[in-house]
């Protein structure tokens, strides 16, 4: 007598069970225990999913408002954005899909205004929590010596480089995801900004904001990384479609005025 053959997929998030007359079609669908098709479909959100998927477990209402609200704040990045940008230009060259959105994730993913940041700053949290004095220091040094496959930081993670003072939606940004619970880093950060500032010669960037969340919310370093990459993208999509749709003799970035004197002027 042989011993039946044990399942080959092994992961603790996801469990399926196949319908009794087809082994590769599913009957039901569990993760982390939770009946996704016949409990949380209808009744669960979006960002109840992606915390239970990251974190094996249900989110408090507070902790799906504070995800979905940073979902809403990071959707869009914006034209001027450089994932965006990279999405843009493969939208109005024709490129396929997949494409547009694999150069937002490979523009997006560094350490200025990236995914890679939002790492870095998260770390900072996790490192030295409410420290002041340590958080500044720990800030500061954010030239390493450590061989990493990323280019070496330039600025302190989490603030803007070209930055003059604090833009108004990152003030917005701040002062609405602090105001939804009682959240300590982001109470902190709120806080704490304007000396970090002063301390730091650059203004709080919404990458930095984005960190103070994602820590709030219970995610490591490596999951808030991937979360901000996910979350980017809506923007990154929708801009890439609407360049496709457009043409590149219409592309909004970088005109460059002719006159008849410069054409004369440049010819041959």
């Amino acid at each position: 007598m042989t011993d039946k053959p044990k399942e080959s997929i092994h992961t603790r998030i996801w469990r399926e069970e196949p319908e009794p007359n087809n082994p590769f079609a599913t009957r039901a669908a569990y993760c982390h225990g939770y009946d996704v098709y016949g409990d949380m479909l209808g009744r669960a959100r979006w960002a109840d999913m992606l915390y239970l998927l990251f974190r094996g477990e249900a989110p408090s209402a507070a902790q799906a408002n504070l995800l979905d609200a940073l979902a809403l704040a990071l959707a869009n990045p914006g034209p001027r954005d450089a994932s965006v940008h990279a999405a843009m230009c493969g939208g109005v060259a024709g490129s396929t899909a997949a494409a547009s959105l694999m150069a937002a994730l490979s523009v997006g993913a560094g350490r200025y205004g990236g995914a890679r940041e939002v790492f870095d700053a998260m770390n900072i949290w996790i490192t030295v929590g409410h420290d002041l004095t340590a958080w500044i220091r720990h800030a500061s040094e954010w030239e390493s010596s450590t061989l990493d496959i990323w280019p070496q930081a330039e600025h302190p993670a989490g603030f803007d480089p070209y930055g003059v003072t604090t833009s108004t939606t990152v003030l917005q940004c701040l002062d609405k995801l602090a105001g939804m619970g009682p959240f300590p880093h982001l109470a902190w950060l709120a806080a704490n900004r304007q000396h970090l500032e002063a301390s730091l010669g650059l203004p709080l960037a919404l990458v930095g904001v984005a960190a103070a969340v994602l820590v709030d919310l219970g995610f490591s370093a490596q999951e808030g990384e991937m979360l901000y990459l996910m979350l980017r993208l809506p923007g990154a999509a929708a801009h890439a479609l609407e360049q496709s749709d457009s043409g590149f003799k219409h592309f909004p970035f970088y005109p460059v005025e002719w006159t008849p004197s410069q054409e004369c002027a440049e010819a041959p």
